[in-house]
This record gives structure tokens, sequence and C-alpha cells, in this order.
């Protein structure tokens, strides 16, 4: 089924992370979900399973919006040429690490296209036990990733990738001023936090500031999906 039109009243605040095996399990879930979703994620995790395939269909054949989550860094030629190369694919959104050289390299890389880039600050699935064994510096992690999400916003990044734990202070730095943080490890109320430990409820991210937040194993995994994507959209609409 090919769905080229979305309907006027789809909220695009609502990401849908199709964390599934392959590009045919993907679209498989996006055209079960139809016209509730306009927005997907597409990680590494399916890079090799047709993940820029699906990006493309979803794009010109469902009109759907792309967010690609690649989360690149490299030397700076390195992370430009990549970017450069990605935004044939008409993306929305597409993740780099937060390090300003990276993001300055990536924001060369997009420079003619419309892809936005948003910087990662510390991964959700973190804490300061893992940032300890990584030997990052001491300091709360709500602290540190503030700092970063700032000289990330100061070498141009149009946003920002956080935890709802840390969206209310990133908004309210001078820096943040017209950009997107954009927020994963979001969980309907009730739901296994999976391997997710700064988490949020749907309408508890939006309310902090977030401009968009990341669902995956809440829909995909749920017996219905399409009525997993309806409900996080109401509760949405009430936020």
């Amino acid at each position: 089924m090919t769905e080229t039109v979305l309907s006027a009243a789809t909220d695009d605040r609502l990401i849908v992370a199709l964390d599934v095996g392959n590009a045919v399990a993907g679209l498989k879930l996006a055209e079960s979900l139809g016209d509730a979703v306009s927005f997907y994620k597409i990680g590494l995790g399916m890079l090799t399973g047709g993940g820029l395939a699906l990006a493309n269909e979803l794009k010109m054949e469902h009109g759907k919006r792309i967010f690609l989550d690649m989360k690149l860094f490299d030397i700076g030629a390195t992370v430009e040429a990549a970017v450069r190369g990605l935004t044939q694919f008409d993306l929305d959104f597409l993740t780099v690490h937060g390090d300003p050289h990276v993001v300055r390299a990536a924001k060369e890389g997009a420079a003619k296209s419309g892809t936005k880039i948003l910087a990662v600050t510390i991964l959700t699935s973190l804490d300061r036990a893992d940032l300890d064994a990584s030997l990052i510096r001491d300091g709360a992690i709500d602290d540190l990733v503030v700092e970063r999400a700032a000289r990330a916003f100061e070498a141009g990044a149009d946003g920002v990738i956080a935890s709802p734990n840390e969206v209310a202070r990133i908004r309210a730095i001078p820096e943040s001023a017209g950009r997107l943080i954009v927020t994963p490890g979001v969980r309907p109320a009730g739901s296994d936090l999976g391997d997710q430990k700064r988490v949020a409820t749907p309408a508890a991210a939006i309310r902090a500031g977030a401009d968009h937040i990341v669902v995956g194993r809440p829909v995909h995994a749920a017996p219905d999906p399409r009525e997993a994507a309806r409900a996080i959209l109401a509760e949405l609409a009430g936020a």
C-alpha cells in the first residue's frame, strides 16, 4: 500500500523509531501505522538491513519525514564527506556526536541541503557509573549534558538530542533559542524501561520543552502498534 498524502492532523512531534530487524519489517510497521505517524527514525542497527533504502522509500513514496540516527564521529573531513553523501536522501534530521569539531564538519557537509544536524549530548542509556568507566570527567550528568549542548549550539548545531531529565535546563540557556530539542528515553506510563535509564512520559517531555519525542518499543512491540501510537498522540495533544 502506498500512501502519498499525509493527514492534516498528523502530529510530527512523535517520531517512531523503526528499531526492527530490516527494511522489510520496517516498511511493514510503517504501513500498519498508516497516517497516524508522519515521522520515523532509522538507526545504525538497521544500516546493514536496508536502512537507507527504507529511508528513501518512506520519504519519496510515502511522504514521511525521516530522522537518520547515525551518531557520526570521526575526523572533520570524514564527517563532512559522510554528511554530504547522506544528504542525497533528503533527510530531515541527522545525528552526529556533539563534539564541536564534529558539529562544525557536519554543518559544512549539510550546507547545500535542508538536513538539520542534531548533536548527541550524552546517550540516554548511560548513567554516571557508565561515564566513570569511560573516563569521562567528574560531574553530574545533567550539568555535563547542558554544557555539551551549549557548545554544540555554538558550533552551529540545529538541535540536540537529550534525555527528558535535561530538556528544561537546555531550553533555558540562551544558546537554545530557535534550536530543536529531540528527546529519546520517552516511555508512556507503565512501559518497560528497556535499556533506558533517564526517562519520562511523552507529555512530561513536551512540557519540559522538547520539540519532538522518539518512541520505539512501546509502539513496535505493542499488540496493536497503531493504537499505541494514537494513545501517545492523544497524550501529546493534552500536553
